[in-house]
């Protein structure tokens, strides 16, 4: 590979095969992005919800348990 671009100009190597590579696989590289942060979005969003859920079950219980020692 370091024969084939040995002969090419700096901004052959630096420039247009970047671009080149961009506009062949940028549709795919897109896609993927966008399901590593649709991914990402649900995690945290399971994780605050299941941190929700966890934070007013014990709310729950510990003020039912308090007002049990009152009867």
């Amino acid at each position: 590979m370091r024969e084939i671009f040995a002969g090419m100009p700096w901004w052959v190597k630096w420039i247009a095969v970047p671009v080149i590579a961009l506009v062949v696989f940028g549709g795919l590289i897109a896609s993927v992005v966008g399901f590593v942060f649709t991914l990402l979005f649900k995690l945290l969003l399971f994780v605050a919800l299941v941190g929700g859920l966890v934070y007013v079950v014990r709310k729950f219980i510990s003020s039912s348990s308090s007002s049990r020692t009152d009867w």
